[in-house]
């Protein structure tokens, strides 16, 4: 691992994460809490579920981010036929050496982009487990490890069910977070017009950042600190989600890794080399929504969960700077609120 001074990472993290989060809203217009939610899952080395309906630039948030890193980027279209090799790869008998060589699949790229995955069948959406947490992909058992830095974003429209396969849990607790992207503002629409109109913006989008930047960015997360009080509020954070009442699944041990991963992501974005209560607040709905099954009962009084996170961020008591604890209660968000947004609760 190489070894740099503190201070001087978090500067090139910041200064890196500027450019391409000004890259990525050069093309999508309007949306800075998404386009931020999308560098701290890349810098927390997590994986990102982009969730809304048609036509609000799924794909191209995506395309996006990979097209501004300067490194490999294979995009997989899912449809019902998608076979799990074609993601995986496949050995093929050599004539010639008369042994078997091993042909990579999609999946072996740095960002791989799954457009529309829940349109797979479940056998080949269950192809990618191995490779989102394990980052390797064993096959005819032999183990190939993926490149670094390794994302996969994966798109699917959460109001068209006809002729798709909804996404199991195992498969949706391996996403760190879930953002919906919403619909623009009538400004941001009307420059989205003269903008797009012509021709589409991603065509001159250049990389403003390279991979092995990247991994040093991503290894300068790691190095943020994370106070017992912070993490002990994570951990109370998830654990009410397991014994909520309008909850018949809460989240597991990976949603609180994956929610102080991220929160060590966010705080560094912020240039700051130590972990807030604050980080934890901003992420909580985007990274434990997803996860979280309403009981019937909630269903049927239109319960939601991301309604469910943020009542128990309400509840859930926040650690202070001098050791005690205090009652803080996010702004009240009326309607469903969209994954991406942040609570924007401030300590005491």
């Amino acid at each position: 691992m190489t070894t740099y001074d503190d201070r001087a990472s978090l500067t090139d993290l910041t200064t890196t994460a500027e450019r391409v989060r000004r890259s990525m809203e050069s093309v999508i217009e309007g949306k800075p809490e998404v386009v931020r939610l999308s560098l701290t899952v890349l810098l927390a080395e997590g994986h990102l579920l982009i969730e809304d309906v048609p036509g609000v630039g799924k794909t191209m948030l995506a395309k996006a981010l990979a097209r501004s890193i300067d490194c490999s980027v294979r995009r997989i279209q899912f449809t019902p036929d998608l076979l799990p090799s074609d993601i995986t790869g496949v050995s093929v008998f050599d004539q010639q050496r008369r042994d078997f060589e091993f042909k990579p699949g999609a999946i072996f790229a740095q960002i791989v982009i799954g457009d529309e995955i829940n349109r797979a069948s479940p056998k080949t959406q269950s192809a990618l487990l191995e490779s989102m947490e394990e980052r390797q992909v064993t096959i005819d058992g032999h183990s190939y490890e993926l490149p670094d830095p390794f994302m996969v974003v994966a798109t699917q429209n959460p109001v068209e069910m006809e002729g798709t396969y909804p996404l199991p849990e195992a498969q949706r607790d391996r996403f760190m977070a879930r953002v919906s992207i919403g619909y623009p503002s009538a400004d941001a629409e009307l420059r989205m017009l003269d903008v797009h109109g012509s021709l589409s913006p991603l065509d001159d989008l250049q990389p403003v950042a390279h991979a092995h930047d990247v991994v040093k960015l991503i290894d300068a997360v790691r190095t943020v600190h994370v106070a017992d009080a912070v993490r002990r509020y994570a951990v109370e954070l998830v654990g009410a989600t397991r014994g909520h009442p309008d909850l018949r699944l809460g989240a597991s041990p990976r949603a609180t890794l994956h929610l102080l991963r991220a929160a060590k992501a966010s705080a560094a974005l912020s240039g700051r080399d130590y972990c807030l209560p604050d980080d934890v607040q901003a992420l909580a709905v985007a990274v434990l929504a997803h996860r979280l099954l309403p009981t019937a009962q909630a269903q049927l009084n239109r319960r939601t969960a991301e309604q469910v996170v943020l009542e128990i961020l309400q509840q859930t008591p926040v650690p202070t700077a001098d050791g005690g604890v205090t009652q803080v209660r996010p702004p009240h968000q009326p309607g469903r609120p969209a994954y991406g947004q942040q609570p924007g609760a401030r300590r005491a």
